[in-house]
């Protein structure tokens, strides 16, 4: 269970593919994680629960081998740190748009001497790891997660990229979209040539590129344009689309 291959994968070159929890429910978070995705996106930004909510689900992931990547509010040292303590193998910081910022991100994602992040976390406890070889070996099980959701973070990238200590730089086409004047468009020009970009961008970098797609064709499409750290939709969404169409058919027949 510890460490969890997450970080070996990307200094790897593997191509990564998660997918993310729509609610923090035990029995919903026990399915998703026995489909093996290489990591479960669990989003403390914009749904309406914190780390305290999580429970054991981070725990539960970490013995099947899936990496909880927790999506704190804001680059806040101490959502950070509790995102971590609470079993979270990596982070993504959402927002972050100066060299400045990152700096910060990863000052608070890792242990000194690397960063001035505090020591206690509390997963080992639960999970009955040795809670001082974690502490010890945490700063190489790390992985920090930044998000590029704007033009100001896609002119700043040369200096962002140059931080060391992130592992991934995650494209948010939403907030993204928004940001370049085309609101909810995320197959615009603008954002698409961004996304072609980036990619070419962190080559050499050792820093992997990701983003976040329900469209399979999309997917793939990206896949081959660079990217490595891949969200796969989620099975709240794949579901209901599935059932839509099952009733749909169903209904047709029936009159």
């Amino acid at each position: 269970m510890y460490p969890n291959p997450l970080k070996s994968k990307l200094q790897a070159g593997e191509t990564i593919l998660g997918t993310s929890l729509s609610a923090p429910v035990p029995g919903v978070a026990g399915m998703i994680i026995a489909t093996q995705p290489d990591f479960i996106w669990i989003d403390t930004e914009h749904s309406p629960f914190g780390t305290e909510s999580l429970g054991a689900i981070p725990v539960m992931a970490r013995q099947k081998g899936v990496a909880p990547m927790i999506r704190v509010a804001t680059n806040d040292g101490a959502l950070i740190k509790k995102a971590y303590d609470v079993g979270a193998v990596a982070v993504m910081v959402p927002q972050v748009n100066t060299k400045a910022e990152a700096e910060q991100a990863v000052e608070y994602a890792k242990y000194p001497p690397l960063g001035q992040r505090g020591i206690s976390p509390s997963w080992p406890i639960l999970a009955g790891e040795d809670w001082i070889n974690v502490v010890k070996t945490a700063n190489d099980e790390t992985v920090l997660v930044l998000q590029l959701e704007s033009q100001e973070a896609y002119d700043n990238l040369d200096e962002i990229k140059q931080v060391p200590g992130i592992d991934v730089i995650l494209v948010g086409p939403m907030d993204l979209s928004a940001s370049v004047g085309h609101t909810a468009d995320m197959a615009c020009k603008e954002v698409q040539d961004i996304m072609e970009s980036v990619p070419k961008r962190l080559e050499g970098t050792g820093i992997a590129t990701g983003t976040t797609l329900g469209d399979l064709g999309e997917i793939k499409q990206k896949l081959g344009w660079g990217y490595r750290f891949m969200n796969v939709g989620n099975a709240m969404g794949y579901g209901t689309q599935v059932l839509k169409g099952h009733l749909d058919e169903l209904r047709r027949g029936v009159g």
